[in-house]
């Protein structure tokens, strides 16, 4: 037996006898289970639960075994002090709260169908990379995509919740917010921490004072990074960057990053954070404030024309400032690029604002540009395909991917809505 089955037990009525006694004797009368609690604190809250004459109002706390309490260490823990009723496989242990109170205990063995159990464990371990592909063509349409949009929206709220945060430090400053994430995201999973560091050191008043110039928006942002710390011989480039950067550096009284912060081994030269940089300067020079785009709801072809920007005329050659000349190109972003800025970026901050203001448009807006973004092709969409999910948009691939990563990879098949259905 799971903890796991025991929430989906609780959760959905699944018992072969509903004569609930506590192993006290009294009578146990379910008035409202409560909601499945995912965050810290007990299993199931706002449950109403009546035990003898009496109706009780509070928290639902399930486990294998009772003194899994102990061992859990919730006598210590004041959020569990308003468990009213302990749900257990086993019962092999008087226990007390915070406040030692004993609690009563509903013993869930012999309530249980041993069968039903029997065919989850074999749904689990069927042999299959995922437990419902064989049998995935005999779900509704309408329960995958009730599931798909409930995955997204899950993802949305999880990315909402980083730009909460950041925006607590930046004091509100929606702004400043839009510009980290932008440096962060430039910087792709490689260099996304140094990104933000370098963001943070430029914070957006201090570029919007250098980006009316290209060399001086771009010095300011190298010099910042520390890879001008150091002279290149023969690079008449870097040295005007770096000639202009101790310029900036006594105007804004300001100190560089060490420059060893930056991962080039494994990357695409596309992706270096040279090329990045020089991209962000020729952004910002472009447009002072970029946050308007979110703010106004505007078209995935408008912001492309905003974002897909010539850098300076160097790295239309070359992708570091060590590296020698390549086939000329525009030095612009690719599309690919583009469309992950779109994803991970503006989407998550018109989600973020809609809910901040109160204007559920804003979410409509996010939905509406995953609709219009070309489909992410990895691994995971690739998978889920082959077993009949589809993935015509990104609004797809973001969907798959949130149900891949946080419901497929782990077998948590009992909180999904397909796992559900074939299992019901």
């Amino acid at each position: 037996m799971t903890e796991d089955y025991l929430h989906y037990c609780w959760k959905f009525s699944k018992f072969s006898n509903l004569n609930f006694k506590t192993t006290e004797g009294q009578e146990i009368s379910i008035v409202n289970k409560g909601f499945h609690n995912h965050d810290a604190g007990p299993d199931f809250s706002e449950a109403k639960i009546k035990i003898d004459d009496t109706l009780w109002a509070g928290s639902v706390e399930i486990h294998i075994k009772t003194s899994d309490w102990s061992l859990h260490k919730h006598q210590n823990d004041k959020r569990y002090n308003n468990v009213i009723l302990h749900v257990v496989y086993e019962h092999d242990k008087d226990i007390v709260n915070q406040n030692n109170e004993t609690i009563p205990v509903l013993e869930l063995k012999g309530k249980i169908d041993e069968a039903a159990y029997f065919y989850y464990e074999q749904f689990l371990n069927n042999g299959t990379q995922l437990p419902c592909e064989q049998q995935f063509k005999e779900v509704p349409n309408f329960i995958t995509l009730n599931m798909l949009d409930s995955v997204l929206v899950e993802r949305l709220e999880r990315k909402s919740k980083e730009i909460e945060e950041s925006l607590k430090q930046n004091k509100g400053n929606w702004e400043e917010t839009f510009h980290q994430f932008l440096f962060r995201y430039m910087g792709m999973k490689t260099n996304a921490e140094p990104m933000i560091d370098l963001a943070k050191k430029v914070p957006l008043q201090m570029l919007n004072k250098e980006s009316n110039n290209l060399l001086s928006a771009e010095a300011l942002l190298f010099g910042q990074a520390g890879i001008l710390n150091d002279a290149i011989p023969e690079n008449e480039y870097h040295a005007q960057l770096r000639n202009e950067y101790l310029y900036l550096k006594q105007k804004h009284d300001i100190s560089s990053m060490s420059g060893v912060e930056w991962k080039f081994s494994r990357m695409r030269p596309p992706n270096f954070p040279t090329l990045r940089i020089a991209q962000l300067a020729a952004i910002y020079v472009g447009t002072h404030q970029l946050f308007f785009m979110v703010r106004d709801q505007m078209k995935v072809e408008d912001i492309a024309l905003i974002l897909d920007i010539e850098p300076s005329e160097f790295w239309k050659s070359h992708y570091s400032f060590k590296a020698s000349k390549h086939t000329l190109n525009s030095g612009k972003m690719g599309q690919s690029s583009l469309n992950t800025l779109l994803i991970n970026w503006v989407v998550p901050f018109a989600f973020a604002y809609g809910k901040s203001i109160g204007d559920e448009s804003y979410e409509k807006y996010a939905f509406e540009l995953l609709e219009t973004i070309k489909a992410e092709q990895n691994k995971i969409t690739k998978r889920l395909s082959e077993v009949g999910f589809e993935n015509s948009n990104a609004k797809d691939s973001q969907s798959l991917i949130q149900l891949h990563t946080n419901y497929c990879a782990l077998k948590k098949c009992l909180h999904c809505k397909i796992g559900n259905f074939l299992l019901k």
